[in-house]
């Protein structure tokens, strides 16, 4: 029988073990972090080549899309045999996950820029290289960085997961108060964990229409 409101036991969890959730918190930054940057790291040189091979294109995007419809928890359970538990099965996981949005992204990014204005850039004697990086990139980054966030943010939702293959963050809070029936650390679990993520996704978001408005996509 509850003998405190479940408002309190959320508010007493929160203070009396700030330094654990904290913890968690951050340990769960740091795995969306990490996973966010092997995807763009990864992620934006695979779908500026396959931007330039249709061929390429459907194989790398069918491979990326069969990969990104298995459960994350089947995916743990192919990668724990291969890599055992912790950190790099589960960076590994985050990983496939993310990258699907950054390469589709990167790639339609590319192909919609207008033919005419690299037309401009070669007849003013632009090389390949100058073309990409002072012309098509820039023009194609606000579509790229909208599929940087949405990986992104999928991620820090996926990451709660992790704690199922041995990874910390804050899916051990919620997963240790259904096991132990504590209300207060479930809700506080729960709650900061959906609040953290609309707080990175606006962040995301703001930033994002920053991107827009410099390269002219929105007006100011």
């Amino acid at each position: 029988m509850r003998t405190n409101p479940l408002w309190m036991n959320v508010w007493n969890y929160l203070v009396s073990k700030a330094d654990f959730w904290g913890s968690m918190l951050a340990s769960h930054f740091m795995l969306v972090v990490w996973s966010s940057c092997i995807v763009i790291i990864l992620g934006v040189p695979l779908g500026l080549l396959i931007s330039r091979n249709k061929r390429l294109r459907d194989a790398v995007l069918g491979v990326i899309g069969v990969l990104y419809t298995i459960p994350i928890l089947a995916l743990f359970g192919f990668l724990i045999p291969l890599m055992g538990i912790g950190l790099k099965p589960a960076l590994i996981a985050l990983s496939i996950y993310g990258i699907m949005p950054v390469i589709r992204n990167t790639c339609v990014g590319i192909e919609q820029v207008s033919a005419s204005f690299k037309e401009a850039a070669d007849g003013m004697g632009a090389n390949r290289a100058q073309i990409l990086f002072r012309v098509e990139l820039p023009l194609a980054f606000p579509v790229i960085f909208a599929g940087i966030r949405t990986a992104i943010v999928m991620s820090f939702s996926v990451a709660t997961y992790a704690v199922f293959i041995g990874a910390a963050g804050m899916g051990t809070i919620i997963l240790i108060g259904m096991r132990t029936y504590n209300e207060g650390m479930l809700v506080s679990g729960t709650v900061l964990l959906a609040l953290t993520t609309v707080l990175v996704d606006r962040l995301l978001g703001w930033l994002e229409k920053g991107v827009q408005k410099k390269f002219g996509m929105v007006e100011p």
